[in-house]
């Protein structure tokens, strides 16, 4: 589950660098307003931290249940909004899609998969 996690996290975490770092380049557009790429870098930033936080459950994860839900329930959350946009606005391209899977797959099932570990942790005390 530990590993897990890490490898999962690892996707927010190089996301939010790299958005932070080149939202351009991370869009792959030649450049973006000054509007966007403030608004673009503040949610890179939301996402390096959402991947830090996850990371932090690491240690002793089996007592860290209600930070997985909460961060779990955010990470879902962006992914139904980012699941509007694409019925909305159309298919984006695939490293958003990938995204779109581990928003409302992955991190979800990671959360079932803590909650029971932390029910089996509880019964062996």
């Amino acid at each position: 589950m530990q590993a897990a996690v890490l490898a999962a996290g690892l996707v927010p975490v190089s996301a939010g660098i790299a958005g932070i770092w080149d939202t351009a380049g991370l869009l792959r557009l030649a450049s973006v307003p000054a509007a966007a790429e403030s608004h673009l870098s503040y949610l890179s930033g939301l996402l390096l931290a959402i991947g830090l936080a996850f990371w932090s459950t690491v240690p002793a994860i089996e007592r860290k249940t209600a930070r997985v839900r909460l961060l779990a329930l955010l990470v879902a959350i962006g992914g139904l909004a980012r699941a509007l946009s694409l019925v909305a606005t159309g298919v984006p391209p695939l490293p958003m899609l990938g995204g779109l899977a581990m928003e409302l797959a992955v991190t979800p099932l990671l959360a079932l998969w803590q909650a029971r570990i932390a029910r089996q942790a509880g019964r062996s005390r």
